[in-house]
C-alpha cells in the first residue's frame, strides 16, 4: 500500500494574543499626548472587535497602533475584517472588526481550484473550515505549500497537521 502524506490548510486567531494587544493598546493610548482626555477605546464585543474614537483621525492612530501590537504578537492582520466607519453617541465614530477563524467555504474553493489548476500531483478537499491536501510525495506537498504562500488569497492562511504515514 502506497504511504499517503497530507497537511491542512487553516486559519486560527488566538483570542489571548488579541486580548494581550487590546490591552498594550488600551495602555499606550492612555499615556500619549495626542489622546489625553479621549474617549478613544478598542474592547472585545463576543468574538469580534469595536474600535471607538471621537474623530476619524483619532480611530485611524488607535487602529495604527494596534495593528503594530497584533503584529508584534504574531497576529496577521489579513485575519481582520474591518467593517464601515460609522457615528456613534456622543459625537464619537465607530467600527466594527470581524476577526477570521476558519477558512470561509468562497475562500477554500478558491484555494481547492488553485490547487487543481496548479497541475500539482496532489488532491485537496474542503473539510468544513480547513482545507486537506494529500498526496505520496512529500516535496510535491512542499511545492504545494509553497505555492499557496506566494498567492495572496485575502485570508491568514497557516500550515499544520503535517503528517507522514
Amino acid at each position: 500500500m502506497a504511504k499517503e502524506n497530507s497537511f491542512d490548510i487553516v486559519s486560527k486567531t488566538d483570542y489571548a494574543e488579541v486580548t494581550n494587544a487590546i490591552n498594550q493598546t488600551t495602555k499606550e493610548v492612555s499615556q500619549r499626548f495626542d489622546f489625553k482626555g479621549s474617549k478613544a477605546n478598542v474592547e472585545m464585543q463576543g468574538k469580534d472587535l469595536v474600535l471607538t474614537a471621537e474623530d476619524y483621525t483619532k480611530l485611524r492612530n488607535m487602529n495604527d497602533i494596534f495593528q503594530g501590537k497584533l503584529l508584534k504578537r504574531g497576529i496577521s492582520l489579513k485575519a481582520l475584517e474591518y467593517e464601515k466607519v460609522e457615528a456613534a453617541a456622543g459625537g464619537t465614530v465607530r467600527q466594527a472588526v470581524k476577526i477570521q477563524q476558519g477558512i470561509p467555504i468562497d475562500k477554500a474553493k478558491e484555494v481547492v481550484k488553485f490547487i487543481k489548476d496548479a497541475k500539482l500531483k496532489v488532491q485537496a478537499s474542503i473539510q468544513g473550515e480547513t482545507v486537506r491536501v494529500s498526496g505520496k510525495d512529500r516535496d510535491t506537498l512542499q511545492e504545494t505549500i509553497a505555492a499557496l504562500k506566494a498567492t495572496d488569497f485575502g485570508i491568514d492562511m497557516t500550515f499544520d497537521n503535517y503528517r507522514s504515514n
